[in-house]
């Protein structure tokens, strides 16, 4: 794909003590603006694909490559990619405005600009009037939105979200990954979300990446994907008979 944003080629990656490799041989080209579900079971390789794209685990063959750029070696600080884990690893000794400021005093940002995106990105979030509030007196889905907040502050040019909803209750999550998607598409962001969660990945995506084993087995549209399983795997996955 030629106008491709981001575009991992031939990617394959090993791990563990035995080097066993957990991705084999993908390739995946995302456009500008477009969200990519990545969809598959516990120990798919789901997870270790976020890490290769963030920097945090090295591809053992071939190449990631962000706005024409091979980034494959780049270190994670200088990816400009937001990444959010399920943990949403909150500071319980800070604000909710300092845990959001946290990767921007990371880049160095002056404390007036700072204080300026802290309360955009809050007010972006849903959580305007915030900033004072301890991180431990928080509901859940205000945690989660903290988290979101605290990874779109620094602007990445990248959003990479690794199952950010699995310790949300249901109805709470439908909402949430709603907005979120709202969210995306009004900023113009590029994003890839990890989860096992066919619905989430449904509402959220412009295609969905179905994973199995550590390779792609299929990349279509939800509707694509819900009409034509092309494995009985993805069609188990859709929760099809």
């Amino acid at each position: 794909m030629s106008n491709s944003y981001l575009a991992l080629n031939h990617v394959s990656a090993r791990h563990g003590r035995n080097d066993d490799e957990t991705l084999h041989d993908i390739s995946l080209d995302v456009t500008a603006g477009e969200v990519i579900g990545v969809l598959g079971s516990s120990g798919s390789g789901k997870t270790t694909l976020l890490r290769v794209i963030a920097g945090l685990h090295v591809a053992s063959e071939g190449s990631v490559v962000l706005d024409g750029i091979d980034i494959t070696t780049t270190p994670t600080h200088l990816r400009g990619v937001g990444l959010m884990f399920q943990e949403h690893a909150l500071f319980p000794h800070l604000t909710v405005s300092d845990n959001v400021a946290f990767g921007l005093r990371m880049a160095k940002v002056p404390n007036p600009d700072r204080s300026i995106r802290v309360a955009e990105v809050l007010e972006l979030v849903g959580l305007a009037g915030f900033g004072a509030r301890d991180v431990a007196s928080l509901s859940g889905g205000e945690r989660q939105r903290v988290a979101l907040a605290r990874t779109l502050a620094p602007s990445p040019r990248l959003l990479l979200l690794d199952e950010p909803m699995g310790s949300l209750d249901r109805i709470l999550r439908d909402r949430l990954v709603s907005e979120l998607r709202e969210l995306i598409v009004d900023l113009g962001l590029t994003a890839l979300y990890v989860t096992h969660d066919r619905s989430e990945a449904f509402v959220l995506a412009d295609r969905i990446a179905v994973l199995d084993e550590g390779a792609v087995v299929q990349i279509d549209t939800p509707a694509v994907l819900d009409a034509c399983p092309t494995t009985e795997h993805v069609a188990r996955l859709l929760g099809h008979r």
